[in-house]
């Protein structure tokens, strides 16, 4: 009988133990990817939680072999694919897997998947904050083969509440304190609620109705520092743009390197979406600031080399 207590109770430990160490790569990997989940969900729509859950589940917490081997975290096969590839039996023997050289090529190209498929387009109608229905809509789109596949992704982010990645006013309270926003004239925090970082910038996206004076005066910066910080000399604004709260980079963030130009879009507007200096956009890409980009042109965003 003691023997056999000692048993369980042995086995129980280790059961516990291994719960931890699944808990404890979770969360370290969680902390490692969930900026750039954000910075996606911030560009596309596709929800943090969303893209972190798939994250953990696809690639191990990022231990699996392709993830090791190819940096790639989501499974992504070949298909149209011109990279870097890596085979590996899966569903089949010696399938085609995408190889990325670093792992956040891995995280933007996921969004770029999902963006790029029709099938997947009646996802980007549900809300962000919508988890639940966007791992459904994986599943009915046919993402994975799992016929459990949505409900281990809804259960991931619940138990490690990836959801909260997915509400501004929570995820970003890092950044209240840094500025002194003016609490009393803007007291339902209207502007402290929207920030969203790109580039690791802070900045908010804008909405009909709002002006650079208004952003100004609640963050308690200066006019003419905002104008700036913006590459503005005057105070026009579009609703949609991003208004920087501090200096923009040199460059983009790590895993953009090229923006396809869509019909309409502007030098300065590629510039505002990436957070990157307008003037050295212009220089990466042997540009004045007249110059007009075309609808399928590639853009550089790190660096001063241009595709024809």
């Amino acid at each position: 009988m003691g023997k056999q207590l000692f048993t369980s109770i042995m086995l129980i430990c280790l059961a516990i133990g291994i719960c931890q160490a699944q808990t404890d790569k979770r969360k370290a990997f969680i902390r490692k990817y969930r900026n750039i989940a954000i910075e996606e969900m911030d560009r596309t729509g596709i929800p943090a939680s969303i893209t972190l859950a798939q994250g953990i589940l696809e690639s191990g917490c990022g231990t699996s072999e392709l993830a090791l081997n190819a940096n790639n975290f989501f499974g992504i096969k070949c298909h149209d694919w011109v990279g870097p590839t890596y085979k590996m039996d899966d569903d089949k023997r010696n399938e085609c897997f995408r190889k990325y050289r670093h792992a956040e090529e891995s995280w933007v190209d996921h969004s770029e998947f999902l963006t790029s498929r029709p099938r997947y387009a009646s996802l980007f109608k549900l809300s962000k904050t919508d988890y639940k229905g966007w791992a459904k809509g994986l599943k009915k789109a046919g993402y994975a083969t799992d016929p459990n596949y949505a409900q281990r992704l809804i259960s991931i982010i619940e138990d490690e509440q990836l959801y909260i990645y997915d509400k501004p006013g929570k995820r970003y309270n890092r950044f209240i304190g840094e500025i002194s926003f003016s609490s009393m004239e803007y007291g339902d925090n209207a502007y402290t609620s929207r920030i969203i970082y790109v580039n690791n910038i802070p900045c908010i996206k804008t909405r009909s109705g709002d002006s650079f004076e208004a952003i100004a005066k609640a963050c308690g910066i200066s006019l003419r520092k905002l104008l700036r910080y913006n590459d503005k000399n005057e105070t026009s604004i579009q609703s949609g743009m991003h208004v920087f709260l501090g200096v923009k980079k040199n460059k983009a963030a790590r895993g953009y390197t090229f923006h396809k130009v869509k019909a309409g879009e502007t030098m300065y507007d590629i510039a505002q979406l990436y957070g990157i200096k307008f003037y050295k956009l212009l220089q990466y890409n042997y540009m004045e600031a007249k110059d007009i980009p075309q609808p399928g042109e590639l853009i550089s965003l790190r660096r001063a080399t241009k595709l024809f």
